[in-house]
C-alpha cells in the first residue's frame, strides 16, 4: 500500500492543452476535516486506509496542498440542459486534479468537487455544500455497491466556510474518480464551435485511451460509437431494473465510458412509481423514472450529431438503432434474476409488466418485494406479499402465473433459489431519508451516521446484524423529499 505522496501521476488529459481545459488552482476550504472516507475507493489508488485519518489528507482534498506533480485543470464543454443547447458549460466547481495510475495499470481521474471559482462559473461561487457532496459520496459507492457502472468517490472533506444557497451551509469538497471525466458535451462544444481539429484530437484521445480495442475495427470511431451505445442500454438498464433516478440526464451529465455520473437530485424509487419525478425544479417530468430511456436515446442521438464529422449518418442511425433492442435484452435479464429465474419464456416481457403494474396501483415498496420474494419459497413468498396488494384478484392471478413459471423454470431448491435471489437482490438501498438523516447528524457536526449507512450500503445484498433500522420502508415523511440541483 502506499502514502499519499508516493501517488504516480500521469495527466494525459491535461496535455491535450488550453483549448480544452483552463489551470486553475482549488481555493482552500477553512479548517478542512474528514467526514468520510471509502476504503474501497482509496485501494484504486493503492493507497493504505489508515491514510484517510491523518492532518495531510484532509488538506489534500481540502484545496490547502497539492502535489508537485498534479495539474489542476477546469474542463470546458457545452451540452443540451433539459432538451436545450446551452453554448458553453464547463467545470463551473470542480478541477481535475490529475490522473493517478495504480499498480495494476489502471488510470484514474482525481476530480475535487467543490473547489471554487473557474471561467466556467456562471456567475456562481464554485463551491459544494456539504449536504450535496455527501449524497454523491454515498450514491457513487452505493451503486458500485449494486453493480452498477458509476463514477467513485474517494472522499468528503467539510469546513468552516459559509456557503449561501437558500440558506447559510458550510462548503464540502467531494473527490471523484473515474477512468474519464470526459462527456457527451465535450464532444458537443467543439462541434457546435466549430473546431475540427480540436474536435478530431478530443477524439482520438477518447479512442486511443478509453476504446483501444476499436482500433482493430474497420471504422474505429463508428465502433466506438457502437460501444458507447452498448454501454448506456446497459447502463440505463441497470438503473431502471433497481430503481434508480438519475434526475438531470443532460448530455453534459453523460458520461463517454457509460458510468452514472454527475450526481444531483437523483433518488431511489420507495414506492413503485414508474412516473416519479425526483427533481423538483422538473417542472414538465423530462427526466421522470420512466423517461430515463427514451431519454437515453435522445443523449445518443445528440452525442450521434456531433460525430457527423467522422461517421456516416446512415452508420450513426444504424448504430442508434441498436440502443432500444439492447435496452430490452438487458432489461429482461436483469428482471428475470430478480424473480429467480434461469430460463427465458417468450412472456416473460408480459410477466414483468403485469407485476410492476400491480405494484403502482398499491403503492408497493419496490426493492423490499423482490428481496421478499426470495425469502422462501415461491408460494410462501406470494402468500406473506399478497397483503400488501389492493387489487387482491389481480394479484392472485398474477401470483399463480408466477408460481406456474418457477415450477417451469427447473429443478432447484429453496436453499439455492434463496443465495440466488438475495445476491441480486439488495436488502439496503441508498433511501432519500436515510441520506437526510446522516445530512442533518453530519451538518450538527456528528459524521457517525454518514460511516454507518456508507458501510452498510457497500455490502447491499449481504444481512447484517444489527442494521435492521437500514431496511425498513421509509416513514411518510421521507417518501416526499423534495431535492434540487442547487448545491
Amino acid at each position: 500500500m502506499k502514502a499519499l505522496d508516493e501517488l504516480t501521476f500521469d495527466n494525459r488529459f491535461a496535455r491535450l492543452g488550453d483549448a480544452f481545459s483552463t489551470h486553475v488552482l482549488p481555493e482552500p476550504l477553512d479548517a478542512p476535516r474528514l467526514v468520510v472516507a471509502s476504503p474501497a475507493a482509496m485501494a484504486l489508488l493503492d493507497l493504505d486506509p489508515s491514510v484517510a485519518e491523518t492532518p495531510v489528507f484532509a488538506e489534500l482534498f481540502g484545496g490547502h496542498k497539492l502535489w508537485a506533480e498534479a495539474e489542476p485543470r477546469a474542463m470546458v464543454y457545452s451540452g443540451h440542459q433539459f432538451g436545450g443547447y446551452t453554448p458553453q458549460l464547463g467545470d463551473g466547481r470542480g478541477l481535475l486534479l490529475g490522473e493517478v495510475y495504480n499498480e495494476a495499470g489502471e488510470h484514474w481521474d482525481l476530480h475535487l468537487k467543490g473547489a471554487g471559482m473557474t471561467p466556467y462559473s456562471r456567475m456562481g461561487d464554485g463551491r459544494a455544500v456539504l449536504r450535496s457532496s455527501i449524497r454523491e459520496f454515498l450514491a457513487s459507492e452505493a451503486l458500485h455497491a449494486l453493480g452498477i457502472p458509476s463514477s467513485r468517490a474517494l472522499c468528503v472533506i467539510g469546513s468552516d466556510t459559509p456557503v449561501w444557497r437558500e440558506k447559510q451551509e458550510r462548503g464540502a469538497m467531494v473527490l471523484r474518480m473515474a477512468h474519464s471525466h470526459i462527456r457527451f458535451g465535450h464532444f458537443e462544444y467543439f462541434y457546435y464551435t466549430k473546431k475540427p481539429e480540436q474536435q478530431a484530437e478530443l477524439a482520438e484521445h477518447v479512442l486511443n485511451l478509453h476504446y483501444p480495442e476499436c482500433r482493430e475495427q474497420p471504422e474505429p470511431y463508428l465502433a466506438m460509437f457502437r460501444e458507447i451505445v452498448e454501454r448506456n442500454a446497459g447502463l440505463i438498464a441497470k438503473w431502471q431494473a433497481y430503481g434508480f433516478c438519475h434526475g438531470v440526464m443532460n448530455t453534459d451529465n453523460m458520461s463517454i465510458l457509460g458510468i452514472t455520473f454527475d450526481f444531483g437530485p437523483f433518488a431511489f424509487l420507495d414506492d413503485f412509481d414508474a412516473h416519479f419525478i425526483c427533481n423538483h425544479s422538473d417542472h414538465e417530468g423530462r427526466y421522470s423514472f420512466s423517461n430515463q430511456v427514451p431519454i437515453g436515446q435522445w443523449n445518443l442521438s445528440a452525442l450521434a450529431q456531433a460525430l457527423t464529422p467522422f461517421i456516416s449518418v446512415d452508420a450513426l442511425k444504424e448504430a442508434l438503432g441498436l440502443y432500444l433492442p439492447l435496452y430490452q435484452a438487458n432489461y429482461l435479464d436483469l428482471m428475470r434474476r430478480r424473480l429467480g429465474l434461469t430460463t427465458a419464456e417468450d412472456d416473460d416481457q408480459k410477466l414483468v409488466e403485469r407485476l410492476l403494474k400491480l405494484m403502482q396501483n398499491s403503492g408497493v415498496d419496490y426493492t423490499l418485494f423482490f428481496r421478499r420474494l426470495g425469502d422462501e419459497s415461491a408460494a410462501l413468498a406470494v402468500s406473506r406479499l399478497r397483503d400488501d396488494f389492493v387489487d387482491l384478484a389481480g394479484f392472485d392471478a398474477w401470483a399463480e402465473q408466477y408460481k406456474a413459471r418457477v415450477e417451469r423454470d427447473g429443478d432447484h431448491s429453496e436453499e439455492q433459489r434463496r443465495a440466488r435471489m438475495h445476491a441480486v437482490n439488495p436488502l439496503y438501498i441508498l433511501r432519500n431519508y436515510l441520506a437526510q438523516n446522516a445530512i442533518a447528524a453530519a451538518e450538527s457536526g456528528d459524521y457517525s451516521e454518514v460511516r454507518r449507512l456508507h458501510e452498510v450500503l457497500s455490502k447491499p445484498f449481504e444481512e447484517q446484524a444489527g442494521m435492521e433500522q437500514y431496511a425498513q420502508r421509509p416513514p411518510d415523511w421521507g417518501k416526499h423529499l423534495e431535492i434540487s440541483c442547487s448545491s
